[in-house]
Formats: C-alpha cells, structure tokens, sequence
C-alpha cells in the first residue's frame, strides 16, 4: 500500500507528523512524505521537521511563493511528475492550503484516491482563500476525516454521501499532546526574560490576508493591542508578511508589544501554554488553546471551528476595537471562560485514521484479486 502524505506549510507539519508515525506501524504500508515548499523560510518551515520528529521529505517540491493561481499551478505541474514516477494507491492531504487543494485535484484526475484530513470545516466566509480550498478539497475526496460534529453536518448538508464521512477527532491535538511534556523543557521564557506564570504576558499572533493586508483593519486591531499591551505586555511572533506590512504602512507598536521572529513547534507551544491569553487569526491555534485551557480572543469575524467557542475557550472579537479591549479586560479581571475538551481530541486521531485507511486499501486489494483470478491474496496487518 504506497501512500502519499502532502505538506505544505507550517500548520500542515504539527498534522502530518502524528500521520506518519501512526503509518510506520503497519509493515504493509510504504509512507512517503512530500513537501511542496509553500513555506520556504526556515523559521517557517525546516525548524517544524526537527522539533516534531518528521522525517525528512522525500519529496521537496520548492514551490515557494506566489499568488494563488500561480502558487497553486507549480504545485500541481510539479506534484503530478511525483505521482507519475512512482505506484500510488492514496493521497493524503491535511487543513486547508493551496498545496492542500493542488495535490488533492492532481490525484483526482489521475484517478487516485484522495483522504481529506481535517475536512468539513467551515467559516462560512468565501473571501477566505481557505475556505475555497477546504469546499473543493472536500468535493473530491474519497475520504473525509473530520474533528467536530459541525464538520460533519456542513458535508452532509453539502451533498457529500455519508460513507466518505470518518468522525475521528483532531490530528493537530495528537501532536500537542505528544509533544506537551517535552515542550516544557523550552527555555523560550527565560530567553525572552518572561516570567513563567499566566499572568506574566499575552500571546499575539496576525497572519490572515483579511486582517495583515486590510490597512485599516491592521491599523486599529494594533492601536487596540496597544491600548491593552498598558495593562500586559504582549508577545508577537510576527509572520514575514506581516512584519512586511507593517512596516510598509507605518503602524507604530507599542514598546509593551514584543515582536519576535516566527518560533519553533516546542518554543511555540510552551510559550502559547503559558500565556495569560492568547489573541490571534489562526485557526488551529484556537484548537491548542481548547485543549490547554488557555483563553483565546479569535481577531476574526466568523470561525471554522466552532466547538472551540461552545465549548472550548476561545471568544470571537474580529477586528473591533471595543470588543477586542472588553473581551481582554474581562480576562485580566478573572473572568476566565471555563471550557472543556471536545469528544475525540484524545491523542489518537491519526490511530484512527490510519486503522480506518488500512482497512479500506485492504478490502481493495481484496476485491481486485478476487475479480481477478477469484482467490483472495494475504498481507501483513499492522505490527
């Protein structure tokens, strides 16, 4: 069973890793990984392969950046010559990236089956270049691996049949999970001279084009983290480009906001769990703050996870000023939203994928030799 795991940018690393080990368990499996190089900058993406135990690709695609047309036709050009060279019985590709969407559809037309992790999530939000990529992706996939009943409702809902449909919970929480205790170890506190309790700092994070490349939004969702960097100070791992934006508009932070360069997993994760609160655009990062316990105001208008809101921590305050220092008060006040964590985010989504995925290819190959020659043939199950 020769199976293609795709990734592509940072958030795509911290999925696939738990993937991959849960596939080196099964002798009867060839796991092949391919980077597509949509993140290119080493911070961004080389660190993630040490901190989480990846093996290194076998595949590097180098795509690099671009608009998306032009970002998602390299990957597609250069992914189909990999699939061509060599036997393939699955793709799998994770969240919701161009590379998520380019390697997906080249599968397809080859006629290659497609495993969609992470799949039925939706913000509702079409100018979100994400939530393109999610709808498409979904379409076209054999199999749709989902974290959260609402996932599983919008693909009902969407027309995808309900055998293509797998509840399994969250690959991105296997690795926080796995990865937890040896974050503690980080020394990102003391090199940054925070104190390392929760009531030392807040976590920033800003990186969606709705929010970095909108100069009046970017303009006063910073003049309100201003405003609150008087009462904590805030850290700010700041993505390339936004830093570029920022500077290009002029916006003047506060010498009470940190800006700092994008961090490793470990660094990243330790810092995030030990935040008094975390404020941010990212969508997996609301999931992590769930599991931990960690309040999170979302700096959106809608979110494609909304378990986190019913019943995790995280708080939407999109890019109002008002609501933005209300929800932030509250939080310094005590007023600390009590969440729990949501069914399945146990650690063991990719043991359920990988399981779920073995015994499909399997009752395939089955099938084919039995069409073929009427007798069954016999693999090795898992070690």
């Amino acid at each position: 069973m020769n199976l293609l795991f795709v990734a592509g940018a940072r958030p795509n690393f911290v999925k696939i890793a738990p993937l991959m080990r849960a596939a080196s368990r099964y002798s009867d499996i060839d796991a092949q990984l391919v980077h597509t190089g949509q993140h290119y900058d080493k911070a961004m993406s080389e660190a993630f392969f040490d901190d989480l135990d990846i093996p290194r690709p076998n595949v590097n695609l180098d795509v690099g950046s671009g608009s998306h047309a032009v970002q998602t036709a390299e990957v597609m050009k250069r992914f189909e010559q990999v699939v061509l060279g060599q036997p393939v019985d699955l793709v799998v590709v994770v969240g919701d990236v161009n590379s998520t969407l380019a390697c997906a559809l080249t599968a397809v037309k080859l006629g290659i089956s497609v495993a969609h992790v992470e799949a039925g999530l939706r913000s509702f939000d079409r100018s979100m270049p994400e939530e393109i990529n999610r709808m498409l992706t979904d379409r076209i996939s054999d199999y749709c691996f989902t974290t959260e009943p609402s996932a599983e409702q919008n693909l009902l809902r969407e027309g995808v049949e309900a055998h293509r449909i797998f509840a399994v919970g969250n690959v991105m929480v296997d690795s926080l999970l796995f990865f937890l205790e040896k974050s503690s170890t980080s020394d990102i506190l003391a090199r940054l001279g925070l104190p390392g309790h929760r009531h030392g700092y807040a976590l920033l994070t800003l990186h969606r084009p709705v929010n970095v490349d909108n100069d009046g939004d970017l303009r006063r969702m910073l003049e309100a983290l201003n405003e609150l960097a008087a009462s904590i100070p805030i850290v700010f791992p700041a993505h390339p480009r936004t830093r570029l934006q920022m500077e290009k508009n002029g916006v003047g932070l506060s010498s009470r906001i940190r800006v700092i360069e994008p961090l490793g997993y470990l660094d990243f994760m330790h810092l995030m769990h030990k935040a008094r609160m975390v404020l941010t655009d990212s969508g997996g990062i609301q999931e992590e703050t769930t599991v931990l316990g960690v309040p999170c105001l979302t700096l959106r208008e809608s979110t494609e996870r909304p378990i986190t809101i019913s019943t995790g921590t995280n708080r939407l305050v999109g890019s109002d000023p008002k609501e933005i220092l209300a929800q932030a008060r509250l939080i310094l006040s005590g007023a600390v939203p009590q969440g729990s964590v949501p069914e399945l985010w146990d650690g063991r989504a990719a043991e359920r994928i990988l399981a779920i995925l073995h015994r499909k290819l399997l009752d395939r190959v089955v099938a084919a030799n039995q069409d073929s020659d009427g007798s069954c043939c016999a693999m090795a199950v898992g070690k």
